[in-house]
């Protein structure tokens, strides 16, 4: 059906799948409203000789979801990237025939950091240590749009298949590229998501490097992710996938399909500023929220909630805040704010993704998820950031944020339909 304010479509979601540290879709939210922290100690390799040694893992077994033979040539982002998005699929009262009748008018848009890097890595690891021959499609799937093909060739969607790399904003971007797709009569239905599995000692210790990351030897594995704390070390490295399946409310009608919620805007904006370290006034942060606002068609005083990206970091934090001050005011004291990443990490490409899908709980249940390990407010982070503990509250609008590495940043607005 058409906006009849702009001629747009309405872009509203449908289905929802998600691979994270606190489990699937429905483990992930009950979790994140008992404020649930799914941090612990790294198992996927021994990390004794790292400073950091916790991660957020996603805890699978591949062959319970992907025949075997299959599932063992995949990367581990392919791996979860295809489950949640089968977990969508179902989600939404579809199966695989249904889409591939309509198979060109399905697309699927994916956002990774980098995914596939383990089986690079290994393959290159293996041969110039041990001179194995690499298995004949290391190459390929260990490129970054290979979690893409695996859901498109799941579903059979020949529609638009695209990958977008934007750091920690990929996930969001893929969504408001899906919501673009849509709009612009290109696809009825977009299969979008986010993943990234980079808990390895090569990335952890290149971000450590950077001195971005949260240590267990001072908190235990559960406390150690704290965005917004004056105590906060850094942010926590996690994994995981999520997808949402989107539709026209034209086509979600037709086939008389359970809705979720609408997709109101979106928007992205770059700093062009560090590589690393956020503008300090957060000027791309603020386009972004406000541009995202504009496509919305809303205003600031229309937003009911924020989902912070919240990381956890010495700079981002108070840089995030400062951002939200600017663009909503004085009213942005009224607006809680919480951070999903104080309970599973940062998991890069997959955050925009699981974040939203947190929003689209929130509205649901009429339930905020705290931001755990709020203990010490910093002076500098003197918004409502719900601490410790769920609220229940009436939300029809909700706004997530996604600041990436490279200046990156995307934002969507969500709402009750």
């Amino acid at each position: 059906m058409i906006n009849a304010a702009d001629g747009r479509p309405r872009i509203v979601i449908t289905g929802m799948g998600a691979m994270t540290p606190l489990g699937d879709t429905n483990d992930f939210w009950q979790s994140l409203a008992n404020g649930k922290s799914g941090i612990k100690q790294i198992t996927q390799f021994d990390p004794q000789d790292l400073a950091v040694q916790i991660a957020g893992e996603v805890d699978f077994e591949p062959s319970d979801f992907i025949e075997r033979k299959t599932a063992r040539r995949m990367s581990r982002a392919s791996q979860i990237a295809l489950i949640a998005a089968k977990m969508a699929l179902q989600d939404a009262n579809l199966d695989p025939d249904q889409v591939r009748q309509e198979g060109d008018r399905v697309a699927v848009s994916v956002g990774t950091v980098i995914a596939g890097f383990d089986t690079l890595v290994d393959t290159a690891y293996q041969y110039t240590y041990h001179g194995r021959k690499p298995f004949p499609t290391a190459l390929i799937n260990g490129l970054p749009n290979i979690p893409g093909y695996y859901v498109s060739l799941e579903l059979g969607a020949t529609g638009s298949l695209t990958t977008i790399t934007t750091a920690c904003a990929s996930g969001t971007q893929s969504i408001g590229y899906g919501m673009e797709l849509i709009r612009s009569g290109k696809a009825d239905m977009v299969f979008a998501g986010g993943v990234d599995c980079l808990i390895r000692k090569e990335v952890i210790a290149a971000f450590d490097a950077m001195t971005v990351l949260a240590r267990s030897d001072i908190y235990p594995p559960e406390k150690a992710s704290r965005p917004f704390d004056q105590d906060r070390q850094g942010f926590v490295l996690g994994e995981g996938a999520g997808f949402l399946v989107l539709e026209s409310l034209q086509h979600a009608d037709d086939r008389q399909a359970m809705i979720y919620a609408e997709l109101l805007g979106h928007a992205a904006s770059s700093d062009a500023q560090h590589i690393s370290t956020p503008d300090e006034e957060g000027i791309g942060a603020q386009n972004a929220m406000r541009w995202a606002l504009q496509d919305a068609q809303m205003n600031p005083d229309q937003i009911d909630y924020i989902n912070a990206h919240g990381t956890g970091t010495r700079i981002n934090d108070p840089t995030e805040t400062k951002a939200i001050k600017k663009v909503f005011g004085q009213a942005a004291y009224k607006i809680p704010i919480s951070s999903t990443k104080s309970m599973i990490g940062h998991c890069m490409g997959a955050s925009g993704t699981v974040e939203a899908i947190a929003c689209v709980k929130s509205i649901q249940a009429e339930c905020l998820h705290p931001t755990i390990n709020l203990e010490n407010p910093d002076p500098e982070c003197d918004l409502d950031y719900v601490p410790n503990y769920a609220r229940q509250v009436k939300i029809r609008t909700a706004l997530s944020n996604s600041f990436g590495l490279g200046g990156q940043n995307a934002c969507l607005v969500l709402g009750k339909i």
